[in-house]
């Protein structure tokens, strides 16, 4: 996170939390190392990083969005299959906020892989959208949205044919 949004941790009787954000960025950074391995195939880094209760959702660009810790699994577990030999490329912060109860990131998401049956390692780029919450002393994902769109379309695009 950015220094304007480190001065906004503060704790119930507004102190400041000095360590909340820190923990953050540990996280963001481990959700980077998690798509890594996400491009290879493996979605048990990204699940180790989500919350588990009830209320997590997950919409990737694979199939409409889904709630609670079973079918974010389940999702997460069904699109890794779709990658494989690939790797991180890079990870563009466009925003970001916290407060000591929530936080949310905006990232462009690069990576490349085989995908499918193909044997070409094709380049990818994801819109993300993660918002996280604190639990059990560290912060964990409650709802990740990730689709491929990273240029301006046309208004038509979004008509369902």
């Amino acid at each position: 996170m950015g220094e304007a949004e480190r001065t906004m941790t503060h704790d119930r009787d507004g102190a400041v939390q000095p360590g909340a954000f820190d923990d953050l960025d540990r996280v963001i950074e481990e959700s980077h190392r998690a798509v890594d391995a996400f491009a290879k195939g493996d979605p048990e880094p990204l699940k180790a990083l989500y919350s588990h209760e009830a209320d997590v959702s997950i919409a990737n660009p694979f199939g409409p969005p889904v709630r609670g810790w079973e079918e974010a699994a389940q999702t997460m577990d069904r699109a890794a299959t779709y990658y494989r030999d690939g790797r991180a490329i890079g990870f563009e912060r466009m925003a970001g906020f916290a407060t000591p109860g929530l936080a949310y990131v905006v990232e462009m998401e690069h990576f490349e892989a085989k995908m499918g049956g193909s044997e070409a390692i094709t380049p990818v780029t994801l819109r993300v959208t993660t918002v996280l919450r604190p639990e059990g002393g560290t912060w964990k994902v409650v709802h990740r949205h990730a689709d491929p769109i990273s240029a301006t379309r046309p208004a038509d695009s979004v008509i369902e044919r």
